[in-house]
């Protein structure tokens, strides 16, 4: 008969993977980054971050003093950014990239190494480490270190309070149809239009058919040393940079501040 065996057993442990960050590191001056962030970002093994064509990235500039020279730094390098392309094709491609971006970070997780995305302003805030965070953070130990928004610098550059707690806010992406556009600024309170880009004409027209251009101010590059803040009937009409915002204060702000005038 055959006596089960006893022998000690050897447990056999699952590898130990690296951790996920998602760091927001603010609109770009390195002092309004979070001490959190900047802790996450000088222990990390592997930093990451999202940067255009021929472009260092802004993320990476707003951090670069905290790097060591042993960190491996990884670049994730759109294949569109501003390029007119066709919608279908445009989200083929962006999302092959964000696949192959995520793949990429995981092969250093998988190696044990931690990793740090930067993401410019917020991670879950029209940041593009949300997409990394959907493929990944069910397969890793992830922790999202929120950061300062680029409208909450861009508010703070204008001097202007956007909305009071009574009032609705709405944020819009400037790439909307011009109807859409026209239709939440009518219907809205304080509105705050991002991804303006090479769509302020467009967006200066909405603003002008739904009565509100002259309340409307337009931020660029909030925080960094050269930034810009001027009426949005003030502005030239040419493209504007990728950092650059709308912001349309709350009618009950517009009433206030028309009363005190």
């Amino acid at each position: 008969m055959n006596q089960p065996d006893r022998s000690p057993k050897t447990a056999v442990l699952a590898p130990q993977t690296g951790r996920l960050f998602g760091v927001g590191v603010g609109p770009g001056d390195p002092d309004l980054l979070t001490r959190r962030a900047v802790r996450v970002i000088e222990q990390a093994e592997v930093v990451a971050h999202f940067a255009a064509r021929r472009r260092p990235g802004n993320s990476l500039r707003t951090i670069e003093s905290l790097l060591r020279p042993e960190q491996i730094i990884e670049r994730l390098e759109y294949p569109v950014t501003t390029e007119a392309i066709p919608p279908e094709a445009y989200r083929e491609l962006i999302d092959t990239f964000y696949a192959e971006s995520a793949a990429r970070v995981a092969r250093h997780l998988d190696a044990g190494r931690d990793v740090a995305v930067l993401s410019e302003g917020d991670p879950f805030f029209y940041g593009s480490y949300m997409h990394l965070h959907v493929r990944l953070a069910g397969r890793y130990p992830t922790e999202v270190v929120p950061g300062v928004t680029a409208f909450s610098a861009a508010s703070a550059a204008a001097g202007m309070p956007v909305a009071t707690s009574e009032e609705r806010f709405t944020v819009l992406p400037g790439i909307l149809p011009h109807g859409e556009l026209v239709e939440t600024l009518r219907s809205g309170d304080a509105v705050v239009i991002m991804k303006v880009g090479r769509h302020l004409p467009a967006i200066t027209e909405a603003l002008r058919a739904a009565g509100r251009e002259l309340e409307a101010v337009y931020v660029e590059r909030a925080s960094f040393p050269e930034q810009r803040v001027l009426p949005i009937t003030d502005h030239d009409g040419s493209d504007a940079p990728y950092f650059s915002l709308v912001l349309v204060p709350g009618r009950r702000l517009v009433a206030v501040d028309a009363l005190t005038a």
